[in-house]
């Protein structure tokens, strides 16, 4: 981003501030429930190292916090979202129609979607071909696990899973609803989502209300992300899927089926306005916390490769803004 684009920008937002009954001097972040505790520890460190405010970071869900994002320039409006999948193009658009123009994408690294339940639960081993003959709205619908296969428990279904604002949900309709769909003829592929018939509970944005739901349910399954399993590991079990463990090595080798990228994205109109947000950005895209022996890996956030962590950091350094070419 120049510098006199930067201070255009700058005036822009200055100027919506001088209207306002006070400018803020505390970055807001929205979005993702799974990059959420990720964004949290950094705003923490964030406010314990440097004499800036600790940020303020709300879980909205991916899809909501975009909208949010993508509303106007101006201290009412976010800093930073968080995505547990990319903006889409539709975003974009939307974000560039209300004069956000010039925004900075960080992919922070990498997690898996799981499929959770009890302990004291049974043991559950599916294919993603299993999950959508389960859960499929325009399948055949079947209310007991051994319906949908005789080696599954003969228990109800019965699965809590992020609602339709969640990026969470958008990848896992696309990682197991629909890359599954193709291997069945028992379900109908085209639009395929989950079911509304209560076999799919939509559970909030707060994936670990989703967790104390599974202790106190051991025959109903949870889909979260990863850090959300290895978090609660004493209460909470995977599920193999396609006969792969959700685990840290496995999701990083990229042998887990269902895993995605992480994001955060930057209103570059606000740097230099609301006090530290490309030092937050830097503090996030730092070795100290995304790198191989950062204190997010520590939470379950599965770092980016050397020489892709080095760019998305360069990025972020000079706040480079998407050109909207991405989606070609």
């Amino acid at each position: 981003m120049s510098l006199n684009k930067l201070a255009v920008s700058a005036a822009l937002v200055a100027g919506v501030a001088a209207t306002t009954a006070s400018a803020r001097d505390q970055i807001r972040i929205v979005g993702s429930s799974t990059v959420f505790p990720f964004s949290t520890a950094v705003a923490e460190q964030f406010g314990r190292t440097t004499d800036f405010r600790t940020p303020v970071v709300e879980s909205t869900g991916s899809g909501g916090g975009l909208k949010l994002f993508c509303a106007g320039v101006g201290t009412e409006h976010p800093d930073i979202t968080n995505a547990s999948r990319r903006m889409k193009k539709t975003e974009f658009a939307l974000c560039s129609d209300n004069g956000v123009t010039e925004i900075t994408e960080a992919v922070v690294g990498y997690d898996g979607i799981v499929v959770a339940n009890a302990k004291s639960g049974p043991d559950f081993s599916v294919t993603r071909e299993q999950l959508v003959i389960a859960l499929a709205e325009n399948g055949p619908k079947p209310m007991a696990w051994d319906e949908v296969d005789p080696s599954l428990p003969a228990i109800r279904i019965e699965v809590l899973g992020p609602p339709p604002s969640s990026g969470t949900r958008d990848a896992f309709e696309e990682l197991v609803m629909e890359e599954g769909c193709e291997n069945t003829d028992m379900v109908d592929c085209d639009g395929v989502s989950v079911r509304s018939d209560g076999v799919w509970v939509d559970a909030g944005e707060n994936d670990n209300l989703i967790v104390s739901k599974l202790e106190a349910n051991p025959n109903a399954l949870g889909v979260f992300g990863f850090s959300f399993l290895d978090q609660n590991a004493d209460a909470i079990k995977g599920t193999n899927v396609d006969g792969v463990e959700p685990t840290f090595e496995n999701i990083a080798a990229g042998d887990y089926p269902v895993s995605r990228s992480l994001f955060f994205y930057i209103k570059n109109a606000h740097v230099g306005v609301i006090p530290g947000i490309a030092e937050y950005a830097s503090e996030f895209m730092s070795e100290e916390a995304a790198g191989d022996e950062g204190y997010l890996v520590d939470k379950g956030l599965i770092p980016l490769p050397p020489d892709m962590f080095a760019t998305v950091s360069g990025n972020v350094n000079n706040l480079t803004p998407l050109t909207g070419n991405e989606w070609n």
